[in-house]
């Protein structure tokens, strides 16, 4: 059983812990999952099991993410969401169609404040790990991009968005932008996560429907699947055998034209060997990872 199981995390527990439960589910050893969740949040968990599939994790070939997020005005909190200790409030809240603006202001790219409670480190310490002693450490913006904010509805005084941004973007940090920009403050009541690294969030199975299951392994979408951005191409039989081997393939004897690229490489029978990359002024396809099924 090799590949990834897209685990939809429920809230109030930690991506690792979302980890163990497709471990168990599975019966697998290894597992690794592909960025973290906060407890809080829910949704797309993407875990790899098996083999050494967690190798590939970081060579996955999207990492947008999407979020559908909550959040209220008046409160900012040290968290700069629901479960922090409250900083400030507001009794002028602005009327929704500001609000509406203030959303569709954060398009494109944008200069965000990591927040102090969050996994980035500085000097060797994460930063939740000093924001929990009341330490706060200056930190670097960084350019993150959103490439849409979208109003979603406004029910019970909270207001409802859909993101997709790239990589490293904090919602509370764009949530909370948003409550500053208002001039009343915000802060996110709540998140999940609706895409990750390619998988959506009718790819998510919870933990009760894992267990239900008769055979888990009907949930298993295969290493290749999930690397399928990248072109394929079909070795010959010692071809194969060399590149399991970690031998590189000559590009000229591959008949195809390659350029730059990671590459999935098959075997004659179709058997997905691992991932190949051809370099700029290189004549050989190197090997980047080989498959390694249980």
């Amino acid at each position: 059983m090799t590949g990834f199981i897209i685990l939809d995390k429920p809230e109030g527990i930690t991506s690792f812990i979302g980890g163990a439960i497709v471990r168990r589910v599975t019966g697998e050893k290894k597992t690794g999952h592909t960025g973290t969740l906060d407890p809080m949040a829910t949704g797309v968990l993407p875990v790899a099991v098996g083999g050494n599939a967690p190798r590939f994790i970081e060579l996955l070939p999207s990492h947008d993410k999407g979020y559908r997020a909550s959040f209220k005005l008046g409160t900012t909190t040290d968290t700069l969401d629901i479960t922090g200790t409250i900083l400030t409030t507001s009794d002028v809240i602005p009327d929704e169609d500001e609000v509406k603006k203030a959303i569709a202001h954060f398009q494109g790219e944008i200069e965000q404040l990591p927040p102090m409670y969050s996994a980035i480190k500085k000097d060797g310490k994460r930063l939740y790990e000093l924001a929990r002693q009341g330490i706060e450490v200056e930190r670097e913006k960084r350019i993150v991009t959103i490439y849409n904010c979208d109003f979603v509805s406004f029910e019970n005084e909270e207001y409802t968005i859909d993101v997709k941004c790239s990589k490293g973007t904090y919602i509370r940090s764009l949530i909370s932008d948003i409550g500053e920009m208002l001039g009343c403050g915000a802060v996110m009541t709540a998140l999940r996560r609706t895409l990750s690294n390619g998988f959506s969030i009718e790819d998510a199975h919870t933990e009760e429907e894992l267990k239900k299951a008769e055979d888990v392994s009907q949930f298993i979408i295969p290493v290749d699947k999930a690397l399928e951005a990248y072109p394929a191409i079909k070795v010959s039989e010692a071809q194969a055998k060399r590149f399991r081997n970690g031998g590189e393939l000559d590009a000229q004897r591959l008949h195809t034209k390659l350029i730059p690229s990671l590459y999935r490489v098959y075997s004659p029978d179709d058997t997905f060997l691992g991932l190949g990359e051809f370099r700029e002024n290189e004549t050989n396809l190197f090997v980047k990872r080989v498959l390694v099924n249980d």
